[in-house]
């Protein structure tokens, strides 16, 4: 039933169920639909293609480049878990971003924390919530409600985070148990996640791939071919297979964390992220003219998952120079996408979606 994509066995179980490769939809008509409400965006999946070798080596650029931080910041979110929980620890990881982190997560319990933990990582969905049926399983092996954590790699605008906080409360109401509905992050832009080791915008390099640095597997699917009882779904791209990243990039990002010194269990402060992300979506609606929030996308893996998967319309960028958004700069000239400079930009980047209406 559980699967572990490209990883070894035992780095995590994907709680979803395998779709064939079939029904994509190209990024034009997928966007037209989402944003006339005829679908909704989890319905639909547009083909994942090998990223380039020039985008390869910017990849490679920001694992030099930033791996020890995101490894030290996994450290961090690790010894903050562990500090909350007694006993053995079950993550759950938000797939498929957060994926990467639970499995350096897990490995990091167990040999610097001396904990049991076990890694299951299960979708959720924008207005449709986490999946439900996942969540009963995972507790139907026998893992203890208060041994549950959260895990994804970073807020964009807070929306999952809040996602999670409400479909998790009315969980706990229907099922008689109290998980924990926080969310824990490498990196909390908006300051919405419960624990963050950061609210820095800074360059995660698995934030820069699809699902070459995801085991294979595709953003989640919730549409006709999911049953009552299934799992959300997903597609593995097994064709992907001789471009994989998965394992080797938890194995840099584990061994450097393993590497690196003990620091106090401080969380990030998520006030000012807060604050600040309210302020700036504020105005940047007013700016570009924007009603729809769900159209801007602030920070640099959101900005990433919009030139890679979505129809921009513009990217924003705080210093062109910055080796963190090199390959921002590369997709926006692959996709003729403008770019505008703001040395006040609170972000390292920004992306704007096109809307259907100025198609």
């Amino acid at each position: 039933m559980s699967f572990a994509g490209s990883y070894r066995e035992g780095d995590v179980d994907f709680l979803l169920k395998r779709l064939p490769l079939a029904d994509f939809v190209d990024v034009a008509e997928k966007e037209a639909l989402i944003q006339s409400g005829r679908r909704h965006y989890s319905e639909m999946l547009s083909p994942e293609r090998a990223p380039s070798a020039r985008y390869l080596v910017l990849f490679e650029q920001a694992c030099r480049a930033n791996g020890e931080r995101m490894a030290r910041d996994c450290r961090q979110l690790a010894a903050l878990i562990a500090a909350r929980r007694d006993g053995p620890v079950t993550l759950v990881s938000l797939a498929r971003g957060g994926t990467p982190v639970g499995v350096v997560l897990k490995r990091l319990l167990e040999a610097v924390h001396e904990r049991a933990a076990t890694h299951y990582s299960v979708s959720i969905v924008r207005d449709r919530g986490i999946d439900a049926n996942a969540l009963r399983h995972i507790l139907a092996l026998g893992h203890a409600p208060e041994s549950v954590v959260f895990v994804d790699g970073w807020t964009g605008k807070g929306v999952i985070a809040r996602e999670l906080a409400r479909s998790i409360d009315g969980f706990n109401t229907a099922h008689g148990v109290a998980l924990d509905p926080g969310l824990y992050v490498l990196a909390d832009l908006a300051g919405a996640a419960a624990v963050a080791a950061s609210c820095e915008d800074y360059l995660i390099p698995s934030s820069i791939l699809n699902a070459t640095v995801s085991g294979l597997v595709s953003r989640s699917v919730l549409n006709a071919a999911i049953g009552p009882q299934d799992f959300h779904g997903c597609v593995l791209y097994e064709a992907l297979a001789a471009e994989d990243r998965s394992r080797g990039f938890v194995d840099l990002l584990a061994g450097l964390a393993l590497a690196c010194p003990d620091a106090p269990a401080l969380a990030a402060d998520t006030a000012g992220a807060a604050a600040r992300s309210r302020a700036y979506i504020a105005a940047a609606k007013h700016r570009h003219a924007i009603a729809d929030v769900n159209l801007i996308k602030p920070g640099i893996g959101e900005a990433t998952r919009v030139l890679l998967r979505r129809a921009p319309r513009l990217l924003l960028l705080r210093d062109s120079t910055n080796p963190a958004v090199a390959h921002l700069r590369l997709l926006a000239e692959e996709k003729n996408v403008p770019v505008e400079i703001d040395p006040a930009l609170p972000y390292q980047a920004v992306s704007l979606i096109r809307s259907a209406s100025d198609a």
